[in-house]
């Protein structure tokens, strides 16, 4: 892989894509990646954020960090009393 061209969410396939200078893409299913390690509706919002906002540190949170850590450092649940 080489130079990162391009990252953006994709509604139809719902995934986030990442497009490389030598013709090499990369494509996260965020649902499976939501299934895999959110475990409540609050980290699904915080990834979900991410997403839509910032998806180059969603993908680089995903293949490079460690996404359970962030959302427990990040994700604030307050149960309704």
């Amino acid at each position: 892989m080489k130079k990162l061209i391009s990252c953006e969410f994709n509604f139809d396939t719902v995934c986030v894509e990442l497009k490389f200078s030598d013709g090499s893409m990369i494509a996260i299913d965020t649902i499976a990646v939501e299934n895999e390690i959110a475990d409540n509706m609050y980290q699904r919002s915080e990834l979900d954020y991410l997403i839509y906002n910032d998806p180059i540190t969603y993908a680089e949170l995903i293949l490079n960090g460690d996404p359970e850590t962030y959302l427990k450092t990040v994700t604030e649940y307050k149960p309704l009393d």
